[in-house]
């Protein structure tokens, strides 16, 4: 403990703190490497099948966990929609599609927290310089405020402004009722989805076949980022977890499917698939 000293005044002030040893951060342990697949056409028909079932998956269960709204931890009933997810893949992928929920659940939050701050500091600046006459300054502490150049320039800040304020209110509604905007696969892509029309090349309207199959591979972008094939890892599990793993010595991919589709897609034991790609990890190798 430092020492207590009384300032001129007589105020006895904070003690000072003591300072600790230098000492020298470790260097991180662990690391991320990607590496790519060149999957066979058989492969290719296996993983899309069992990301597109458990894409569905994870979308109804991110719908019921933006209904449940913003509750305490111990009150999202995770353990209720595992359970119920369980039955129709395995316990460690229901366990990482509630964990991916809740993620994205509270990325929405943190995000549109972000926007209220963001529309309320552009309020402020607005009504700052709405407080001063056009074409003249004010001279406040250290600031000088600006008004803005003309009569025209200010009116239209005062419908720019009637915009913001509307759209604050929209969002501390959102936040207060606790809703999420949370978009599988994109806001980009999916405002091309809902508007054909506007995205077809030509006069007519593309249908829903058409935007799936043209357009740049859009709707096929759109169907891959909708698709869930995403494992968490496990203390103690070997080659990382017991969903996806990888033997070091060969690069062998086994991926364990989901229960409905284990008897159509299985080559391997307890309802596994085997790759006929293997992985090859070049970086740190």
């Amino acid at each position: 403990m430092g020492k207590r000293v009384r300032g001129t005044q007589g105020r006895e002030l904070r003690p000072y703190r003591a300072l600790a040893a230098p000492f020298v951060v470790a260097p991180p342990s662990g690391c991320r490497i990607r590496t790519r697949l060149h999957v066979s056409p058989a492969d290719v028909v296996v993983l899309r099948a069992v990301g597109e079932h458990l894409g569905a998956l994870a979308s109804a269960d991110l719908a019921a966990r933006v209904r449940i709204g913003n509750v305490p931890a111990a009150n999202t009933r995770r353990a209720e929609r595992k359970k119920a997810l369980t039955a129709q893949s395995s316990s460690r992928w229901a366990g990482a599609i509630t964990r991916t929920s809740e993620d994205q659940y509270q990325l929405g939050r943190r995000a549109l927290n972000a926007r209220i701050g963001s529309l309320r500091r552009a309020i402020a600046a607005i009504e700052a310089r709405l407080a001063v006459p056009p074409g003249s300054s004010v001279r406040r502490g250290r600031r000088t405020a600006r008004g803005y150049a003309d009569h025209a320039e200010r009116r239209a800040k005062q419908q720019r402004l009637q915009i913001l304020q509307g759209d604050l209110r929209q969002a501390v509604r959102e936040r207060d009722a606790g809703r999420g905007r949370v978009t599988r696969g994109g806001r980009r892509l999916l405002n091309s989805r809902h508007h054909l029309y506007d995205t077809a090349p030509g006069p007519k309207p593309l249908t829903e076949a058409d935007w799936q199959a043209q357009l740049d591979g859009w709707g096929e972008q759109w169907s891959a980022r909708r698709m869930f094939l995403t494992a968490d890892g496990e203390a103690g599990a070997p080659f990382g977890n017991y969903t996806i793993s990888i033997n070091p010595t060969d690069g062998a991919v086994a991926l364990v499917l989901p229960e409905p589709l284990r008897q159509r897609y299985a080559n391997a034991p307890r309802g596994r698939y085997l790759l006929g790609a293997a992985a090859v990890f070049v970086h740190r190798g």
